[in-house]
């Protein structure tokens, strides 16, 4: 599980970066841990919603949201005044995951 929020970190990050930041502004991540979930928030300034597309399959881009949603427990997008937040919750397990080696 461990691993599937690092990536989900990558490609949300990114998505701010390339899509909903602009420029001179900035992005926040926050990942917040509660009695069995995690929830990861990446919140940006930038206009519009994001959009979860199927991408053709030679496409070199266009997946991050879909995998992140796939990975996710659940997934949402807060819209704001300005900007928005996607966040995703992972349910933990009930015992601690082994550390990667």
């Amino acid at each position: 599980m461990v691993q599937d929020i690092k990536l989900c970190v990558s490609e949300l990050a990114t998505n701010a970066l390339l899509h909903g930041v602009p420029p001179g502004r900035e992005f926040s991540v926050g990942i917040h841990r509660d009695e069995g979930l995690v929830r990861l928030e990446v919140r940006d300034s930038g206009p519009g919603l994001p959009v979860v597309r199927q991408p053709d399959n030679d496409a070199c881009s266009g997946r991050g949201l879909h995998l992140v949603r796939e990975l996710a427990d659940d997934f949402g997008i807060d819209d704001h005044v300005v900007g928005k937040t996607v966040w995703l919750v992972f349910k933990t397990p009930t015992t601690p995951e082994p550390a990667p080696s």
